[in-house]
Order: structure tokens, then C-alpha cells, then sequence
């Protein structure tokens, strides 16, 4: 469970206390994460998920104990009927429901597109119609590209290299028209390679921090695409959730503005690597270098 300072919980409660909320890919690791939050902060959470990437293990307790404030919809937001079913009613909509994987996107650039665009469409238009007040949009960072210039900073023109990250872009323009064609408030984070506990680690598409600790630990060699020298900011998930809950709560009117959620520090992935060999107690361990995938930044 992530904790947060008293006073953040208090300020955090007096919203969430009692409203209705949904979020979409909910049963995910950042989306889990949330759900278990807005739980302890007492909201009644409606959460949306096909499971095609994930698993009700962890959503299943809070379903158990609480069902009059947990309430779980399977199936995926490219269902109308589906999506209707878990938005309607809620005062905030938490969109983090995605194909969230580069390489994935680079082998199926049609079904990421439908998903992480169309759908994000068919919920907006879901929370419009059942009368949202905000929604708030899992975005990437990897909507900058390989521009050189640091730090990120949101009034950068966009460079997406990938069909991933184009789909996660489109989804920030979705958010800003329906916002000022329709009044429906709304927010895009940019997350920063978020990591933290309950990331898969066993699928071809997890993420790099997840992925090294399991190689590392069980004396496995070390797949690292390209030389290591690219960087990255690694965001630990409990800032994403709080940027998120706060986004959600903000007493300002949010007209589709893009917000970055990070650390503004850098690490290569090669500092990664040898960061977490130090806390495996194993400070060397082979390494495989493949070339660059594509898409990535």
C-alpha cells in the first residue's frame, strides 16, 4: 500500500471521501496502484479492464472485502457498452487503460492505435454523456522523441518515434478538443518510465527496471539493447499515483493542459543496471548487447 504524509492524506480525503470514481485499466500496475489509493481514501472505484495484460490477483481482494465500493467491469473500452457500464455515475474519470509497450506497438501498430486512441475516444465521450466533471489521461513522455534538448518541458514540439508513443499523443489532442469543444474537463500526464512494486517482470514487453532485477538477482545474463548510454527519468510509482489523485483533484479547470510526471534526474540505463547489481550483492554480471529496438528513444 503507498503511504502518503498526513497532510497530503487529509487534503486528498476531502475530495476522494465519498465520490464516485473510475479508472480504466484498473487492474494494471500503475492502475492497481490508484485503486488501492483512491480505496483507502474512500471513494467508491469503478474499475474497467479486459485483463489482457494483467490479472484480478491483487484487484480480487478489495473486490472480496468491500464489493459495495469496489465494483470491477471486464471487458475493453473499444466496448460501448462496456465502458457506459463503469463510467456512469462517476464524478472523475481516470483513463490509464492502454497497449502500453513500444516493442508491442512496433509488431501491432493497428490494435495500439484502436486501443490506445479509438478507445480513449469512446471514453470520453462515455464521460461526457454520463456528465464526468474531469478526466484525467495516462500520457508518455515518449510523445518527445529523440529531441536533445533537456529537460523535457511541455511547450516542446512533440516527435513521436513510434506507434506507441503516436497513440499516446493522439490521445492528448482527444483530451484538449473534447475539452474545449464540449466543456468536458481534462488533464494528460506525461508519465516517466514509472516503476515499483507488483511490475510484471516475466513478459517479452516488461519494463526495464523490473526486468533487469529478476535477470540480476537470478544470475542471468543481462540483454541490454544498444550500448546502455541512453537515459532515462525513472519515476517510482507512488509520484505517479499522487500527480494522478492530484490532477483528479485540483480545484482549477483543466482545458487539456499537458503536465510532465517525473523526477527531472537522469540515469542510463547502464547506471541502472549497475545500481541494481550493487543491491543484489552482485556488483558484476554478464551482459548481452543487441542492437537498438525500434521506436525507441
Amino acid at each position: 500500500m503507498i503511504r502518503f504524509p498526513a497532510d497530503v492524506v487529509s487534503r486528498l480525503r476531502s475530495f476522494y471521501e465519498g465520490r464516485s470514481v473510475c479508472v480504466t485499466g484498473g487492474a494494471g500496475f500503475i492502475g492497481g496502484h490508484l485503486v488501492d489509493t483512491l480505496h483507502s481514501l474512500g471513494a467508491s472505484v469503478c474499475v474497467i479492464d479486459d485483463l489482457s495484460s494483467s490479472s484480478l490477483d491483487h484487484l480480487g481482494e478489495l473486490l472480496a472485502m468491500e464489493p459495495e465500493r469496489v465494483r470491477f467491469v471486464q471487458g475493453s473500452i473499444l466496448d460501448d457498452d462496456a465502458v457506459r457500464d463503469a463510467v456512469r455515475g462517476s464524478a472523475v474519470v481516470f483513463h490509464l487503460a492502454a497497449i502500453g509497450s513500444v516493442p508491442r506497438s512496433i509488431e501491432d501498430p493497428e490494435r495500439t492505435w484502436q486501443v490506445n486512441a479509438t478507445g480513449t475516444l469512446r471514453v470520453l465521450q462515455s464521460a461526457r454523456a454520463h456528465g464526468a466533471e474531469r478526466v484525467v489521461f495516462a500520457a508518455s513522455s515518449s510523445a518527445y522523441g529523440d529531441s536533445p534538448t533537456l529537460p523535457k518541458v511541455e511547450t516542446q514540439v512533440p516527435a513521436p518515434r513510434s506507434p506507441y508513443a503516436a497513440s499516446k499523443l493522439a490521445g492528448e489532442h482527444l483530451i484538449s478538443a473534447w475539452s474545449h469543444s464540449y466543456g468536458l474537463s481534462g488533464v494528460s500526464l506525461r508519465y516517466f518510465n514509472v516503476f515499483g512494486p507488483r511490475q510484471p517482470a516475466d513478459s517479452a514487453y516488461a519494463a526495464v527496471v523490473p526486468a533487469f532485477v529478476k535477470r540480476i538477482a537470478s544470475g542471468e545474463p543481462l540483454t541490454m539493447h544498444g550500448d546502455g548510454s541512453q537515459s532515462r527519468d525513472f519515476t517510482y510509482v507512488a509520484n505517479a499515483v499522487l500527480a494522478t489523485l492530484l490532477a483528479g483533484s485540483a480545484r482549477l479547470r483543466t482545458s487539456g493542459e499537458v503536465v510532465n510526471v517525473g523526477t527531472a534526474r537522469r540515469t542510463t540505463v547502464r547506471e541502472l543496471a549497475t545500481m541494481i547489481g550493487e543491491r543484489c550483492d552482485r556488483p558484476s554480471f554478464p551482459i548481452t548487447e543487441t542492437p537498438p529496438r525500434p521506436g525507441d528513444v
